[in-house]
């Protein structure tokens, strides 16, 4: 996948995330930076139980780098002491 793919792709998964665990967005920067380590960290965890991770532009890597996001940010809220979830 590209540059311009995975920003893309990082920017709808870390506002599908914010939206699910916060309501709130994070703002457009820290959507796209938590949308990319989101899809890393869910690629990883996917591959680690067997499964596919990111495979390209597509629905399958969206709930991937979506599922990734939510863990990032849940982590990321547990570590800043904001609410989460």
């Amino acid at each position: 996948m590209s540059v311009i793919g995975w920003i893309v792709l990082g920017l709808i998964a870390g506002f599908i995330a914010s939206k699910i665990v916060n309501e709130s967005g994070q703002g457009m920067l820290m959507d796209i930076v938590l949308g990319i380590v989101g899809a890393i960290v869910g690629g990883l965890v996917f591959s680690f139980f067997g499964a596919a991770g990111v495979t390209g532009f597509n629905i399958w890597s969206l709930i991937v780098a979506v599922i990734g996001s939510i863990i990032v940010l849940w982590l990321y809220h547990t570590m800043t002491g904001r609410r989460a979830l």
